[in-house]
Order: C-alpha cells, then structure tokens, then sequence
C-alpha cells in the first residue's frame, strides 16, 4: 500500500473524528486507524477543556498567526469555489470533485489542530518552568532548551543561552532538598553547560579580539559561585565533594577569562591550543 495515501487517510480520518468529536456532523463510516487515533482524540479533548494557565508569548503568537495564514494560501484553504461564469472564462465546466472539497475541509481542520495544539505546548512548556529530575514536566523543560539552542542565531546568541542553562541546572540543584535522587546528575549537566557556553564565548572573544563576551562569562560565575557556595555543607559526604567539583570549574574558568582578557589587551590572543574551555591565550611579551 503506498504509505502517503494511508499517512494522508489517516490525517483525513483524524480531522473526522475532532470535528465529531468538537459536536460537528458524525461521519458514517468506521477506519482500522480509529482505535489508534482514539487516545490522540482524548487528548485533545483534555487540552481543550483543560488548557494550561499560562501567557502565550505575543512573538511566539504572532509567528504561529504568521504561519497558518502562509499555509492556508499555500493550500487554497479557505478559498471560495468559482461560479460558473468564473468557470467558463477559465474554460473549467465542472465543479470541484467532492473528494477536494472534503480534503480542503480535512486540512483546515488539521490546521486548527496544530495552532490549538502549538498554543497548548507552549502554555506546558511555560508550566514546566520550575520542574525538577523526577517531575512530570520536567522532559518538556529539557526539551524546550534544545530548541532555543536549535533557533539560536549566532556562536554569542547559544553561548549566553548555555550559560543560562547552566543558571537553571544551579536553581534544580538548590531544590533539590534532603536525599532525594538526581542532586550530582543536575550538577553533571550543570558543568557541561558551564563548559559549552564558556567556550563558545571565549572562542568569539578571541576571533574578535574584542573582551565583550567575557564579561558575560564574568557575571556568570559572580552569581554561580554565591549559589554554590552555598551548597558545600549541605547533602551527603559524596555531594559534598561533588559540590566542591564545580567550583573547581569556575575557579578554572575565572582563570581562563582573566588570561584571555590580558592576552587581548596586548594582542596575543590567539593561543595555538584549546580545551574543554575554549581558545588557551597566547602569551604576553
């Protein structure tokens, strides 16, 4: 069976089955996908009776309005069918096939679908600002930083979003109270975003040979460091010294970007190597 003809009956199927489901006309036929698409049907349901308490970015809603209204004209929805005068100067003597109209129907119905549904996410993710490791949510969070990172426009633009990430692993950890699991996991990723951001800073800094970009390293680790040091007494005797493992990192990094700063002022900064830190300085007469 050709697999677009059955992924396109099964969108059409699904678009039935909301409108039944939203109070529309019953269709009076029955598919083999109607068992799968049930649950997808309840779904909606829930989020329509249900949807989350959360401000929708006015960006993010005009960039959806944006895109509906380009796919509406790309696929015709919406457009009004020719009379017949109209038909005759086009030399078109017959009227649209019922089985377009119903497609047309079918898309603006799954069209629907996905504004509904795009809104609906970005309320859940809104919702999921304050999960922790073992919450519902707490996938969603994760999965909304990857596509900042994805739409990011330039190397400063994803640093700075790792380095807030790295701020955002840092208040998990804080919340994280008493022996519950997950404590040096958050610091993991912590430190990897610490170390991904860093470096991407300090390579611009360094291609640029402007020091604009350490100072948003600097103001990073003035607040990282306060929130760690508050965490050294706290936990086990194991996240305790994986604690101190962090601060280790920032110790390294404050090196780093007070070499790299000197190394720009005297025009040596471009160093031979790199590490996990980014571009090593290149040294001063």
């Amino acid at each position: 069976m050709d697999n677009a003809l059955f992924s396109r009956r099964r969108t059409e199927r699904f678009a039935q089955l909301l409108d039944e489901a939203n109070g529309g006309l019953r269709h009076h036929v029955r598919s083999r996908a109607d068992d799968q698409l049930a649950p997808l049907v309840a779904l909606s349901r829930q989020l329509g009776a249900n949807p989350p308490n959360a401000e929708v970015d006015p960006e993010f809603r005009t960039g959806l309005r944006a895109m509906l209204l380009a796919t509406a004209d790309r696929e015709g929805i919406g457009t009004t069918v020719a009379g017949p005068a109209e038909r005759a100067a086009t030399g078109r003597g017959s009227l649209l096939p019922a089985v377009t109209a119903r497609r047309a129907r079918a898309r603006g119905a799954i069209l629907v679908g996905i504004a509904a549904g795009a809104i609906a996410v970005s309320g859940i993710s809104a919702a999921s600002e304050n999960a922790v490791p073992g919450d519902a949510l707490y996938g969603m969070k994760r999965s909304t930083e990857r596509a900042q990172l994805a739409l990011a426009s330039s190397e400063i633009s994803r640093g700075q979003l790792f380095l807030d990430f790295a701020r955002t692993r840092m208040a998990e950890a804080s919340s994280l109270r008493g022996d519950r699991p997950g404590y040096r996991g958050v610091l993991d990723d912590m430190d990897v975003a610490t170390r991904q951001g860093v470096s991407l800073l300090t390579g611009a800094a360094v291609r640029h040979a402007d020091p604009a970009a350490l100072n948003t390293v600097e103001a990073f680790l003035t607040g990282q460091r306060r929130t760690l040091d508050a965490l050294t007494e706290r936990g086990s005797r194991a996240d305790q010294e994986r604690t101190a493992r962090s601060l280790v990192l920032l110790d390294l990094v404050a090196e780093r970007t007070e070499a790299l700063r000197a190394a720009i002022a005297c025009g040596r900064s471009a160093g031979t190597a790199s590490d996990d830190l980014g571009p090593t300085p290149g040294a001063c007469a």
